[in-house]
């Protein structure tokens, strides 16, 4: 595959992040007027836009970076370009369909999926096209596997079949029973994140260990541990976020363990290799080094956070209200778009002779306002849900009108913070787009470093 095929995944990820972002701002529009927008996109067609646009950004630039990595990193040429095109273009064509859907109003899927049904099967297909070109790739050609090798290929296969257990709904004997539907449903969707997880994770220590210019690094004992656990927590760790749902006690405690280990032990691996590092890696991989730092700050920041919430009686009044969205947000944006990030500045560093001083400036300037903006916007969201769990509670027990009405201040700040929010992805993505499109479509093309 040419390496232009890479970097357009990548490309199309940045895309969709701006576009979900910005369908984040309008979100918060509404949130304090609930009319506005109302008549061009309502509410239940802003949010899912919004939700898969983001979970595109990080599917995306995982896909191209792995696609990226093994072929001009790794020399490892692929079993076939023609399958790694296809899968291509069968995730743009189906991206602009999943955007039809959601503008036109014809969905009729299920939450965080709420696109037309039928759509997952071209999905699908690119998963299965991207699946048999990984393994056909690698095996029998690359032996003693580094972990992220091992953390992408499993990535993949999970990816494939949580996917469609979401999608169990469609048959009678699954939909009829509401018990069952309700907990398929939820397991399939933190299985779903579990195994992106893998793929960001993976994409982490390959750059750390390039970085540090040491193999080694992904073939100690701690990053296969962190691997099985990661693993385990795909398989199990989705239990802890179905307290609704009648279950053994025992299986939501162990699903807690294991997910608050996992990243406990991701904050040590990337913690030590931080510590590890001289003076010139940083220098040489400056924007790489900051993003993965600041993925290691929000792991720690979201640790905390979870640990709480998980806790039964405390997850029984925030469950579904901010907080929630307090999570996903440091999960998503200050964890794996973090290190997304990282990647794409680690792919800016080795197709350019030199990073360009402006640029750099840019990304430099965003990097802070998107991480200081993140802060206060995550702890609005904390304070809202707080608010909202003793508004709600069985001793004040106050209307939806009225709690909405206590909510309209941290509202403000919560658009105003996410508004320099979206600016802080805005300095970052569109010099990296502006990059990574010339390096692909520009006749004066440079050879990589």
């Amino acid at each position: 595959m040419k390496i232009t095929h890479s970097l357009i995944f990548v490309i199309l990820g940045l895309c969709t992040l701006i576009i979900g972002a910005f369908a984040g701002i309008l979100l918060s529009l509404v949130y304090m007027n609930p009319a506005f927008f109302k008549e061009l996109i309502p509410f239940n067609q802003l949010r899912p836009l919004h939700t898969t646009s983001v979970v595109s950004w990080i599917i995306l630039t995982a896909t191209g970076g792995i696609y990226y990595y093994l072929t001009k990193v790794e020399k490892i040429k692929l079993y076939s370009s023609f399958l790694s095109k296809t899968h291509l273009y069968l995730f743009f064509l189906t991206g602009l369909g999943i955007y039809y859907s959601f503008l036109s109003g014809k969905m009729g899927g299920r939450e965080y999926l709420e696109f037309f049904p039928l759509l997952t099967l071209p999905i699908l297909i690119g998963w299965a096209l991207f699946g048999f070109n990984y393994f056909a790739s690698l095996l029998k050609k690359i032996y003693d596997w580094p972990v992220y090798f091992w953390m992408w290929g499993t990535g993949i296969v999970f990816m494939i079949y949580h996917l469609s257990e979401a999608h169990f709904w469609i048959f009678n004997s699954i939909r009829e029973d509401f018990i069952k539907d309700l907990t398929i449903q939820w397991k399939s969707y933190g299985s779903f994140v579990g195994s992106w997880n893998l793929l960001v994770y993976g994409t982490a220590i390959y750059i750390m260990s390039k970085i540090k210019n040491n193999i080694d690094l992904a073939k100690g004992k701690k990053v296969f541990f962190f691997f099985f656990l990661g693993l385990a927590n795909l398989m199990f760790g989705w239990a802890h976020h179905t307290y609704l749902v009648p279950s053994l006690p025992w299986i939501r405690y162990v699903a807690y363990g294991i997910s608050m280990t996992e990243w406990i032990v991701l904050i040590n691996i990337i913690y030590c290799w931080s510590k590890s590092l001289t003076l010139e890696n940083k220098k040489e991989n400056s924007l790489t080094y900051k993003f993965l730092i600041s993925s290691e700050f929000w792991v720690f920041l979201n640790l905390i956070l979870a640990l709480l919430i998980s806790i039964p009686s405390i997850n029984y009044y925030t469950h579904g209200t901010h907080i929630t969205v307090a999570h996903s947000m440091g999960t998503t944006i200050g964890i794996n778009s973090m290190i997304l990030f990282a990647s794409v500045s680690f792919i800016l560093r080795n197709i350019e002779e030199k990073t360009s001083l402006v640029r750099k400036k840019y990304i430099l300037f965003g990097y802070y306002l998107l991480n200081i903006s993140l802060f206060i916007f995550w702890i609005t969201l904390i304070v809202s849900g707080i608010l909202k769990a003793v508004l709600t509670s069985e001793i004040l027990n106050k209307n939806f009108q009225s709690i909405e009405a206590s909510l309209n201040t941290s509202f403000i700040v919560f658009f105003f913070s996410g508004l320099f929010l979206f600016l802080g992805i805005l300095v970052i993505a569109l010099p990296m787009i502006d990059s990574l499109s010339y390096y692909c479509f520009s006749k004066k093309k440079k050879e990589p470093v």
